[in-house]
Formats: structure tokens, C-alpha cells, sequence
């Protein structure tokens, strides 16, 4: 075990830059999360357990090969990004990419950009076992808002990232009709359709689902609501159309 006490070691400045930076994440191949609760999970299910940084007083069963470091509240304090930090922050190896397997009855995500919405989709998909890709234009699913949002659901199922290209084609492939959610004249009701045989697309919190989808895909769903709603968080959306897709 190390004993850090310098803001300044090249370890902890990496945590910053890991902590504030997707490009950082790609090209060092490495993410941050916090939290002891966190910490369990990525000790049970994630390979990738890399160093384990823990506050004086704060206890964590780490694997054996794993890097345990020691810092003084106040050093866990600067560099946590917790108002109030849990006294552990762990560095985790990225994974390798996933190949996007289209099946019946997934969700895709296109630009789902808020890291709660999309840590709160990946810990829903991952309670119902519904498969899960994401699309162009998602907020970064190792981000550690996006990890602590998904509640550790990134590390019992890794997220798949693919492109609309790709997954259109796929989809094609294997004979899975494409749908999107949006409100539009022609829009079908949710619960009148077969989702469990289709893949459906949710769309961004601020755009929905982007043009070149809505125009090329097979069936367009809508969820009921009272007549003077606009729409849904998407993350809520997300959960709806995947609690009725186990239905079937």
C-alpha cells in the first residue's frame, strides 16, 4: 500500500484530468469512478480494476492484484468530485469494444447527451436484461456521472456503442424492424405494437430522434398521455417502452 499526501503527484492530477475528460479516458484507456458502494461493484463484475485511491479510515475489500493508495480526508476532499466524498475513488481500465449483436426486443440510444438520463437507462436495461446500444451522440457511459447514475450497471453489463449506420444495417440483416418514438400524426400506440420484436429508438431530451432515423424507419411509437403533456423525461421514456417489451 502507498501513502500519497501531495495534491500535486502525477497520480492524483491523472485522476483530475480523468475525472473532467472523455478524450483523456480514450487515449489512456482508463476511467474513474467514486464511491464505496461502487467500489464493491466494480470489485465483484469489472476485470478491469486498476488502483483503488481510499481516504485514512476508510476500509474496501480489493482484489489482490489491485493497487491500494492512501491519502489524508482533505487530499480525497480536492480531488473527489463529490460535495461529500465516501472516502474512495477507483481508476478502471476501459473495455474493449463491444460488437453491436442486434437483437428483437433491444433500445437504441440516439444522442442521449444528460449522463443521469443515460446512467439511469443502462441501470434500468441492465435490471430488465434488455440489450441496450448507444448511439451517436450519447454522453460518454464511463463518465463518472454516467457510472454513478447507472448505479455500477456498467460494470455487471458492459455498454455497447455503435454507429446509426451500423445498426441500420444490422438491424437489416436480421430481419429486426426499426422504430422510433416520437410524437407525430402517424405515431402508434406502445402498447399496441410488437416491441419485443422490434428495436426502438430513443431520441435526445432536446432534438428526439434525429431526421435521417425518423425518415428511415419502419414504424413510429407513442407513448399515451395526458393530452397536455409534450413528452417525457427520456430516461422514463427509455424504462416504459422497456418494461413493455418484458410484457410479451
Amino acid at each position: 500500500m502507498t501513502r500519497i499526501t501531495s495534491r500535486k503527484n502525477p497520480l492524483l492530477q491523472q485522476v483530475r484530468r480523468l475525472l473532467t475528460s472523455r478524450r483523456e479516458r480514450e487515449e489512456t484507456g482508463l476511467f474513474v469512478a467514486d464511491g464505496t458502494k461502487l467500489l464493491r461493484e466494480a470489485a465483484a463484475y469489472w476485470p478491469g480494476l486498476d488502483t483503488v485511491i481510499l481516504s485514512d479510515g476508510v476500509e474496501a475489500e480489493v482484489p489482490e492484484p489491485v493497487r491500494v493508495v492512501r491519502v489524508p480526508e482533505d487530499v480525497m476532499a480536492d480531488i473527489s468530485p463529490m460535495q461529500t466524498p465516501q472516502g474512495a475513488l477507483f481508476l478502471c481500465r476501459l473495455p474493449e469494444k463491444s460488437p453491436f449483436r442486434p437483437q428483437p426486443g433491444m433500445v437504441l440510444l440516439d444522442g442521449i447527451q444528460d449522463p443521469g438520463n443515460l446512467g439511469t437507462i443502462l441501470r434500468t436495461a441492465d435490471a430488465l436484461e434488455i440489450p441496450v446500444a448507444l448511439l451517436e451522440g450519447c454522453a460518454d457511459p464511463f463518465g463518472h456521472k454516467t457510472v454513478r447514475a447507472s448505479m455500477g450497471a456498467v460494470f455487471r453489463t458492459i455498454p455497447v456503442q455503435t454507429t446509426w449506420r451500423e445498426a441500420k444495417e444490422a438491424c437489416a440483416a436480421a430481419g429486426i424492424p426499426v422504430a422510433v418514438t416520437a410524437l407525430t400524426d402517424r405515431a402508434k400506440d406502445l402498447r399496441e405494437a410488437p416491441v419485443e420484436k422490434l428495436a426502438v429508438v430513443i431520441g435526445s431530451e432536446g432534438q428526439g430522434v434525429r431526421r435521417e432515423i425518423l425518415e428511415s424507419a419502419g414504424e413510429t411509437l407513442i407513448i399515451p398521455m395526458n393530452p397536455r403533456c409534450e413528452s417525457l423525461n427520456a430516461a422514463v421514456a427509455a424504462a416504459i417502452v422497456m418494461w413493455q417489451m418484458t410484457k410479451r
